[in-house]
């Protein structure tokens, strides 16, 4: 009698899955689907403007101080208070007009998904975009991610409210948008799409339409970047053939070492943020000036200290540094990250996650290829495999760290020492108690407004 019920319930099940597929199979061609093209199109044009302008920020402080070199006290003070007014006046952008743009942004667009967090398109877009602009081409460390993520979602709001579309419409226009931001930040549209089935899970009632808008959109915001900006990859460096099997355990024992760092860097995150929140007063009013003065004379005097990381990387990679010096620079880069996104400036953390990855992998590497060098003939493969493994056990997305990291070194044959690194950097992360970062961010960001 009980497996009649239970064929019956199964048979109810399959035949109510099935008609569901059939429906929307059938389904005439959504409004959504160009709608998603569109916050694509504009997120990759946004988001090139947005890179192109804070590049030649950067290069134009660096120039200043290169033309004031006869005048040893002048050129370091100048690009430094410049780099200060920059931050200040991002920071003041942020105060009087939409508080809720500091940071990365991905965990307001989480909240929206979630109904937790009102996105205001109108204050979110102008503040995040210029107020980023000045904050990162002051050389913040931080990633130009977070800033298109958010604008992405902020973009599909907009275009949710010219549709005049309903809240199942709103909330996909507002996933791709997200997963638009990734695409055209780091030229890697599949990460993008990982990155919101993996990391924000919004929950939708047709994940078919859902995932058709959010293909769109990561392609059209890729296309777009790409035609403005660069068609390769963004960081290019050797493209490796397949690791041997037997040297397969060198990234387990790797993925466990960042896994550890992982944890260290959640931890350390969160008590940064807590320690500018105590202050008040004069010293919390003009965080953003003396903190951009940091930044600033550290870009003019040690530049791959600050900044995104993709110099970092590239010096890590091409210079033959000891391993001593890679370590204190990896110590330097988490120490500054931590001032940084602690102070509230807007700047993603997945970008100098993937600096200190590398930076710690190199130098590791080398390490293992003076005991080992049969086993690693190639030590930047080692650094290569190790560089999402940090986003990995941070942000506990290990595909989306996969899928990342090859698509911004073409290097899609090393899949398996990334995803044995990936892997076991997640776990370690896990078991030593350490949650998601941005599951943090926005359960702290909801304890704030209680």
């Amino acid at each position: 009698m009980n497996r009649k019920i239970l064929r019956k319930i199964s048979s109810f099940k399959y035949f109510k899955l099935s008609a569901l597929r059939f429906a929307e199979a059938k389904s005439k061609l959504d409004i959504v689907l160009v709608w998603s093209a569109i916050v694509g199109i504009l997120i990759g044009l946004i988001s090139a403007i947005f890179r192109a302008l804070v590049n030649q920020l950067i290069a134009s402080r660096g120039h200043l101080a290169e033309s004031l070199k006869d005048y040893p006290l002048i050129n370091w003070l100048i690009p430094t208070l410049i780099a200060g007014s920059m931050v200040y006046f991002s920071f003041w952008l942020m105060r009087e007009f939409a508080p809720e743009t500091s940071g990365s942004g991905i965990p307001q667009i989480e909240g929206a998904l979630d109904q937790t967090f009102d996105l205001k398109w109108k204050r979110v877009l102008p503040v995040k975009f210029f107020g980023g602009i000045f904050c990162l081409g002051a050389s913040m460390v931080g990633g130009f991610e977070g800033p298109t993520v958010h604008m992405g979602g902020s973009i599909g709001q907009m275009s949710a409210s010219f549709l005049k579309a309903s809240w199942e419409q709103t909330k996909i226009l507002i996933a791709a948008g997200a997963g638009a931001g990734i695409a055209s930040a780091f030229n890697a549209p599949l990460a993008g799409i990982l990155f919101v089935t993996e990391e924000i899970r919004p929950q939708f009632k047709s994940w078919t339409l859902a995932l058709h808008s959010l293909m769109i959109a990561c392609g059209t915001a890729t296309i777009t970047a790409r035609i403005l900006y660069r068609q390769d990859a963004f960081l290019k460096i050797t493209q490796f053939q397949r690791v041997p099997l037997d040297s397969l355990w060198i990234f387990i024992i790797l993925g466990i070492g960042l896994g550890i760092i992982g944890y260290a860097f959640n931890f350390c995150l969160i008590r940064s943020l807590d320690w500018f929140d105590k202050h008040r007063g004069l010293i919390y009013q003009l965080r953003g000036l003396w903190v951009g003065c940091i930044i600033g004379l550290l870009s003019i005097s040690y530049p791959v200290l600050t900044g995104g990381g993709d110099e970092a990387i590239l010096d890590a990679f091409n210079n033959k540094t000891s391993s001593y010096v890679l370590l204190a620079l990896c110590l330097g880069r988490f120490a500054l990250v931590m001032l940084c996104y602690g102070s509230g400036a807007i700047g993603g953390v997945f970008a100098p996650m993937l600096a200190i990855a590398s930076i710690f992998s190199v130098s590791v590497a080398r390490e293992f290829q003076l005991w080992f060098p049969q086993l690693l003939p190639h030590p930047t493969a080692f650094a290569v495999a190790g560089m999402g493994a940090l986003v990995a056990a941070t942000v506990r997305a290990p595909l989306t760290s996969i899928m990342l990291t090859m698509e911004l070194t073409d290097n899609y044959f090393l899949v398996l020492p990334l995803l044995i690194t990936c892997t076991f950097s997640a776990l370690t992360a896990h078991l030593l108690g350490s949650e998601p970062i941005y599951s943090v961010l926005l359960k702290r960001s909801v304890e704030r407004l209680k």
